[in-house]
């Protein structure tokens, strides 16, 4: 292990490309200490600091704290983060299925693909203009006196400059350095909560014999660390599994030669959709809570036994919430791999190539075969997601540990950290094997997150 990480720094290409990625994450976290003109900081840290994060509101606060990387307590530069880009391309993506225009450049190779990343660069702006709106309206109360149109001015502008420049630095990653930039930002800002979350576990560590109920006595810790060690485990199989479709490729007699006629795999990803799922059902799962907790405000419906029923069936450490919450990670799951698996292009692909299913006809079989395998795989993939997700509840529940340091232990956090680790590991030995070193695993290649 330690003669592979002397190998990387020995190439000075590998070596560059890493120190060269470093150094962009490193600017991506000093503009998280830059602060948005004409707020008063201190005042919004204090305001911040003595919020309810168990309140509906708190929660989907801290839930976007989590992909941003930033605090509550500062209003930053960079406090959108990489979100909105991340988000056009999502709306891009899908957009692509149901507008023939746009799904005929995406098959036209890297031409089209350049023209898609125009778009998602102008509805970027867009979407950081409207975000970057309704984040200073909300930073309205700390805004110093008679600066109020200078500061949504001033903050929409810095805000989605500090967003455009994070995606630049994204694609400096791609260009110069090693491993999906994008990914990098995102996984730095998960990260970058870490450090807090263990200072929080410790400060609430006792390993006296007859501690005080509300403490994490040895028991605790080290169920909390298997867990961690079992979930990361589980994490890495779910990412690298997959479920391989025997092909076999037709032969052809060319001259006095036979070509052709040999044996390989489809592999088909037992989680197609990756974090996707647990993206889509957790920012699904924000409104409802908020949407009920700003109705029971109103007089006329504070007395109102309906929404007090939905609010309280609504709350984080409810039955009805996790088993709602799960059932959309499922939906989520399938809508994914429909929008995504394309089993009558592959099943096209595969009879233009000369290749086949054994024991299946080329064309309509293949793609039906293609489809209920997909169907049957992911309901596994699904299953695995929802459990990780869940997670972080049932032990914040059942251990009387605060949820934020919970979520270290599931959701969409750890999956993102696991499936970028995975696949900055896998461009690293790549890289290294092309030297004719040694990888990190002598026993065979090291699949990433995306094969």
């Amino acid at each position: 292990m330690f003669g592979t990480v002397f190998n990387i720094f020995k190439i000075s290409d590998l070596r560059n490309k890493i120190f060269f990625t470093v150094a962009m994450l490193m600017i991506y976290r000093i503009g998280f200490h830059i602060p948005n003109p004409c707020i008063d900081q201190a005042e919004m840290t204090k305001v911040v600091s003595s919020r309810d994060t168990e309140s509906p509101v708190g929660r989907a606060a801290e839930y976007m704290q989590m992909f941003t990387g930033g605090t509550l307590s500062q209003s930053s530069l960079f406090g959108m983060g990489i979100m909105p880009y991340i988000t056009a391309s999502i709306i891009l993506m899908l957009l692509g299925e149901v507008i023939p225009s746009l799904k005929k450049l995406r098959q036209e190779g890297q031409t089209g693909q350049k023209k898609i990343q125009e778009y998602t660069r102008y509805l970027t702006v867009l979407i950081c203009v409207i975000q970057a709106m309704m984040y200073m309206k909300l930073m309205g109360a700390f805004v110093y006196a008679g600066m109020q149109n200078q500061a949504v001015i001033m903050g929409i502008i810095a805000m989605t400059a500090g967003t455009l420049f994070l995606m630049w630095l994204g694609e400096q990653i791609d260009e110069y350095g090693i491993g999906n930039g994008i990914s990098l930002i995102i996984m730095a800002g998960i990260l970058s909560r870490m450090p807090w979350a263990v200072r929080m576990l410790i400060q609430n560590v006792d390993l006296r014999v007859g501690a005080p109920a509300g403490s994490i006595g040895p028991a605790k810790v080290l169920f909390l660390i298997a867990a961690f060690v079992f979930v990361v485990a589980g994490a890495i199989l779910i990412t690298q599994g997959q479920r391989r479709i025997p092909i076999q490729q037709a032969k052809q007699m060319r001259g006095r030669r036979v070509y052709g006629g040999q044996r390989h795999y489809l592999p088909l990803r037992v989680n197609h959709g990756g974090v996707m799922p647990i993206i889509f059902a957790s920012s699904f799962m924000i409104f409802p809570p908020v949407i009920i907790g700003q109705l029971v405000k109103i007089p006329a419906l504070e007395k109102s036994a309906v929404l007090q029923t939905i609010q309280a069936a609504l709350r984080s450490d409810a039955y009805t919430y996790n088993v709602l919450y799960m059932l959309l990670i499922f939906l989520f799951a399938y809508f994914w791999v429909t929008v995504q698996f394309q089993p009558k292009e592959m099943a096209k692909n595969l009879r233009d190539s000369g290749s086949f299913i054994p024991g299946l006809r080329p064309g309509r079989r293949t793609a039906d075969y293609l489809e209920t395998v997909m169907t049957r795989v992911t309901y596994f993939g699904a299953s695995f997601l929802a459990i990780i997700a869940v997670v972080p509840h049932v032990i914040s529940i059942s251990m009387g540990i605060d949820w934020r340091v919970a979520t270290f232990l599931g959701g969409t956090g750890l999956l993102i950290v696991v499936s970028v680790s995975l696949d900055l590991v896998q461009k690293i030995e790549a890289n290294l094997l092309m030297r004719s070193y040694d990888g990190f695993s002598s026993s065979g290649k090291i699949k990433g997150a995306y094969g």
